[in-house]
C-alpha cells in the first residue's frame, strides 16, 4: 500500500470507512433476519464481504494512476489514485454487508438455550481469537514472498467463499417469526393485578417484529441500556487497540516481531480464559457477577498499562484476558436472554452498530494522536517516513 499515495491520515479514514458503514448497515441486516431469516442474511452479508474483498485484489493489481495531487495544512500532503479510491470502494461494500458477526450472535442465541448460552458465546470468542492468532501469521508467511500484500489478500477471497459455500450447504434456516410468538417477548406479569377481578391494562403496544422499527430495541424492557454498555464497551477496546501499538513503539520501544509476539500471547490467553477457565466459573458464579468482576478486572489491565515497562505489559495482558474472558460471554449471553428469540436480529444489529460508533471514535482518537506525533517530528525536522505514505 506504500505506493498508493495516501498519508496516515487517509489510512485513518480508510479504516474508519468499513465501521462507518456498519452503522448503517447492521441495524438493517438485524431485522431483515427477523422477517425472513436469518441463514439468509448470513448469505448475502458474506457475500458482500467476498465480493469486497474481489474488489480489495483488483485495487491491488490495477497501475497508480495519480487522479489528484492535495496539499493540506489540515490533513497533509497525499495523492489521490485510483487504487485509493477502489480501496475507499472495497472497505464500503463490505462494512454496508459487514453484519455477518450480529447476525451470527443472533443465529446463535436464537439456537442456545439458557444453560449453555454462556458457554456457547464463549466457544464463538474463543474461534474469533484463534482467528487473530493465525491470521497475522498467515498474512505474515504470505506476505513475506515476491507477491507482498497481493497473497494474503487471495487468501482472504478464498476464505470468504468457503464461508458462503458452507452457509448454502451447511447452515440450517432459523424459523421466522410467527405472529403467535410475539407474546412470549414480554415478561408474565404478577397474578396479583387480578385481585378482586379487576385487571389493569398496560397502556402501550407490543410492536410487531415484522414492523419494528430500530428506535423501539431502546424501548424494549430489560434492553434499553444495554446498546449504551455495548458502545463503552467497545470504546474501552477500540481506544486501547489503536493507541496501544503507538505506546509500544514510542514508549516500550518494541519493533514489529515483539508486537506480534505480544498479541499472539493475548490470543492464546483468551482461549485458555474463555474455554475450560469460563465453564469451571459458571458453576460458581452468575452471568452479572462475571460482567461486574471481569470489568473491574479489565478496568485495572488499562491502568497498568501507562507504565513504560514491558513486564508491566505482560502482567496487564494476563488481567485483559481473564477480565474480557470472563466479562464478554457474559454481556452477550445476559444481552440475548433479555432479548428472546423474536427481536434477537434487530436488538444485535443495534448493538453491533453501537459498537461500530465506538470503533469510529476510537480510530479518530488515534488519528489525532498520530497527527500530533507528526506535528511534534515536522517541527523538530525529523519526519518519519511512515508518516507520509502508507
Amino acid at each position: 500500500m506504500i505506493d498508493f499515495g495516501g498519508n496516515s491520515i487517509i489510512y485513518g479514514i480508510l479504516a474508519a470507512i468499513y465501521p462507518a458503514f456498519q452503522l448503517i448497515g447492521d441495524p438493517l441486516l438485524g431485522k431483515w433476519s427477523d422477517r425472513i431469516g436469518k441463514k439468509k442474511v448470513l448469505l448475502v452479508s458474506n457475500i458482500g464481504t467476498f465480493i469486497g474483498w474481489i474488489i480489495f485484489l483488483v485495487a491491488l493489481l490495477v497501475p497508480v494512476w495519480s487522479i489528484h495531487n492535495i496539499d493540506s495544512q489540515v490533513a497533509g500532503s497525499f495523492v489521490i489514485t485510483l487504487p485509493l479510491i477502489i480501496l475507499f470502494l472495497a472497505r464500503g461494500i463490505d462494512g454496508i454487508t459487514g453484519g455477518n458477526i450480529s447476525v451470527a450472535n443472533a443465529y446463535l442465541a436464537y439456537v442456545a438455550t439458557d444453560k449453555d448460552r454462556s458457554k456457547n458465546f464463549g466457544k464463538m470468542a474463543i474461534s474469533s481469537n484463534l482467528g487473530f492468532i493465525i491470521g497475522p501469521v498467515l498474512a505474515g508467511i504470505l506476505g513475506a514472498t515476491i507477491y507482498k500484500e497481493i497473497l494474503p489478500v487471495m487468501a482472504a477471497v478464498i476464505v470468504s467463499l468457503i464461508t458462503v459455500i458452507v452457509i448454502i450447504f451447511k447452515l440450517q434456516e432459523s424459523r421466522t417469526i410467527e405472529a403467535s410468538s410475539i407474546v412470549k417477548a414480554i415478561p408474565d406479569e404478577p397474578e396479583i393485578r387480578k385481585v378482586f377481578s379487576v385487571e389493569c391494562k398496560d397502556c402501550f403496544e407490543i410492536p410487531n417484529p415484522k414492523n419494528l422499527r430500530i428506535q423501539h430495541v431502546f424501548k424494549l424492557r430489560n434492553i434499553s441500556y444495554m446498546p449504551i454498555l455495548y458502545f463503552l464497551i467497545f470504546l474501552g477496546f477500540n481506544i486501547y487497540y489503536t493507541s496501544f501499538p503507538i505506546h509500544a513503539v514510542s514508549g516500550l520501544k518494541w519493533s514489529m516481531l515483539e508486537m506480534g509476539v505480544f498479541y499472539s500471547v493475548l490470543s492464546g490467553l483468551m482461549v485458555l480464559v474463555e474455554g475450560p477457565i469460563l465453564r469451571e466459573v459458571l458453576k460458581k458464579c452468575s452471568e452479572k457477577k462475571l460482567v461486574i468482576i471481569g470489568s473491574l478486572i479489565l478496568g485495572t489491565n488499562f491502568v497498568l498499562f501507562v507504565f513504560n515497562s514491558t513486564l508491566v505489559a505482560y502482567v496487564a495482558i494476563i488481567l485483559f484476558a481473564f477480565g474480557n474472558g470472563l466479562m464478554w460471554p457474559s454481556f452477550m449471553s445476559l444481552l440475548t436472554k433479555q432479548g428472546g428469540n423474536v427481536y434477537q436480529g434487530v436488538i444485535q444489529g443495534v448493538v453491533s452498530s453501537m459498537g461500530s460508533l465506538a470503533s469510529i471514535i476510537g480510530l479518530r482518537f488515534t488519528i489525532q494522536l498520530d497527527w500530533h506525533n507528526y506535528l511534534h517530528h515536522f517541527r523538530c525536522g525529523n519526519i518519519c517516513s511512515n508518516h507520509s505514505i502508507i
